[in-house]
């Protein structure tokens, strides 16, 4: 597997090293400034209260479905033929294989929470969110920072670190003092730290291109979960704002198959 970014002299390399060094310190620093806050009740309250076919929150369970079939599209990818073309190394798809794993669990996990919103289901959905999150973070850096770095090491420390951000938030909670600040560092992170890498190291298989549509794509996912109720009251009752969040986020996920899919004719890219 390769090691550092071939393409960028040593200097240039070390001194952006440092700057992702010092960006990826800054948010923890202040994650430790904010007061301590947990989860908000008023939060389980869906615009979406249906039940369908015996389904109840019918359009906010239903919908995860895209995410379900993202999750295995970009698994059967990274194993067959076109994938192993430009990932020729186990280790090499070790975190595309964790991040899509993700993705298709968020479908689960996001369905049984939304079947019966709670603080303790909703755990389980923010599981799956975080070790995709978390995984897409650790195969950019292993992608143009340094591969076996992002593998070896990033990979089960981020996703360690953001389950234990979660659990912590969890066991918070079950004793009335819940503490949101770590995990939401957890989900921020990739947010502040994936264009920075992508600015600062040039890429094999990753484009920013499609971070970019990425990030469009989240966009609309932010917008929609914002607009939940407004959006079932625009659409009489037909689909919520939330609901579109899971559809927009499978889009966002299958950025990454995309991605992948276009580096098979461009692997210089």
């Amino acid at each position: 597997m390769p090691g550092r970014t071939a393409q960028l002299p040593a200097r240039l390399y070390r001194r952006n090293i440092g700057v992702l060094a010092l960006a990826a310190v800054l948010p923890l620093i202040l994650a430790w400034m904010v007061a301590p806050f947990g989860q908000d009740p008023a939060y389980h309250r869906f615009a979406d209260q249906r039940v369908l076919l015996g389904i109840p929150h019918f359009g906010d369970v239903v919908s995860n479905i895209g995410l379900l079939i993202v999750g295995a599209l970009g698994l059967a990818f990274v194993a067959g033929g076109r994938g192993r073309a430009i990932l020729t190394e186990p280790s090499e798809r070790l975190p595309y294989q964790v991040f899509f794993t993700g993705i298709a669990l968020i479908a689960f996990g996001s369905a049984y929470y939304h079947a019966d919103p709670t603080h303790q289901t909703l755990f389980w959905d923010r599981l799956a969110m975080t070790i995709a999150y978390l995984a897409l973070l650790a195969l950019f850096i292993a992608d143009r920072v340094h591969g076996p770095v992002g593998v070896r090491v990033m990979l089960p420390l981020l996703v360690g670190l953001g389950v234990g951000a979660l659990i912590y938030w969890r066991l918070g909670e079950a004793a009335g003092d819940g503490d949101l600040r770590f995990y939401f560092l957890s989900q921020i992170y990739p947010a502040l730290m994936i264009p920075l890498i992508c600015l600062l190291f040039p890429g094999r298989h990753t484009s920013g291109r499609y971070v970019l549509y990425l990030f469009v794509c989240y966009a609309f996912v932010v917008g929609s979960e914002r607009l939940d109720h407004e959006i079932y009251a625009l659409s009489a009752g037909v689909v919520s704002g939330h609901s579109l969040k899971h559809l927009f986020a499978a889009l966002a996920a299958y950025m990454i198959h995309a991605m992948l899919a276009v580096s098979v004719g461009d692997p210089g890219r």
